[in-house]
């Protein structure tokens, strides 16, 4: 198979396992945290070249569980209040907290639902933006941004 029809497989392959290509969620917290991508490598646990073969699309998956929490864990700290506000201090504790982490990945932990982090940011969410609000982002944002546009969807839906 060709190098772009390979690489085109595993963008699209991406979009399924993952909700989008990963390299556009890299880059997001490459901006976010402002770092380079080979320190963001480091904090995930995961080697340079490997991180910029998956972000290309050269690879289609993350194989190590343990780096893909990761990577959700500074997707979700991305959100936090200290964080978003671009607070240097809360950015530096966020990365190393992460880089320090050693989560156990089974069945009944993977960090992909609603947890303790995430009800903080749903919560967050509520204080700046009535439900309307939050629901209109999501509409807008669920092409180009899926995740993001969920976590606004479900801010937006009132208990």
């Amino acid at each position: 198979m060709e190098d772009h029809k390979i690489v085109q497989r595993n963008v699209a392959l991406q979009r399924e396992w993952y909700g989008e290509p990963l390299g556009d969620r890299v880059r997001r917290l490459v901006v976010a945290f402002d770092v380079s991508q080979a320190y963001l490598a480091e904090v995930l646990g995961i080697s340079a070249p490997m991180l910029s073969q998956v972000m290309s699309g050269r690879r289609a998956k993350i194989g190590n569980p343990v780096v893909l929490s990761r990577l959700i864990m500074l997707e979700r700290k991305v959100l936090t209040p200290e964080v978003a506000a671009g607070s240097k201090e809360a950015i530096r504790a966020a990365l190393e907290d992460v880089k320090t982490a050693r989560p156990t990945v089974s069945r009944d932990n993977f960090p992909v639902g609603a947890g303790p982090d995430d009800q903080s940011v749903l919560a967050a969410l509520r204080e700046v933006a009535e439900d309307e609000n939050l629901l209109d982002a999501a509409e807008l944002l669920d092409a180009e941004f899926p995740a993001i546009a969920d976590l606004l969807r479900r801010a937006g839906k009132t208990a």
